[in-house]
């Protein structure tokens, strides 16, 4: 009885790190988050240079954009991180 207690135990902690190893840790999206705007913000900056021809007025769009976007991909990947589907 005690015997398979301990298996079935043991059991859970294995499946339990198994699934905790798959998602990502908040540190992850954190980097994620940031690399990512990294490139957007390159894009977005671009995009308004050609759009607008002033090379100020698209880096104040790419720096308000970069603030905006990284906060909420970042909580886009939390949110996505709970879901269980597709897993």
């Amino acid at each position: 009885m005690i015997a398979e207690q301990l298996i079935q135990s043991r059991q859970k902690v294995s499946s339990s790190y198994r699934r905790d190893r798959t998602s990502e840790h908040p540190k992850r999206s954190i980097v994620k988050s940031i690399s990512w705007r990294i490139v957007g913000t390159i894009d977005t900056i671009i995009i308004s240079w050609v759009i607008t021809g002033t090379l100020s007025v698209a880096f104040s769009i790419g720096m308000v954009e970069l603030v905006t976007k990284m906060a909420l991909y970042f909580a886009h990947e939390r949110i996505w991180n709970r879901i269980k589907w597709g897993r």
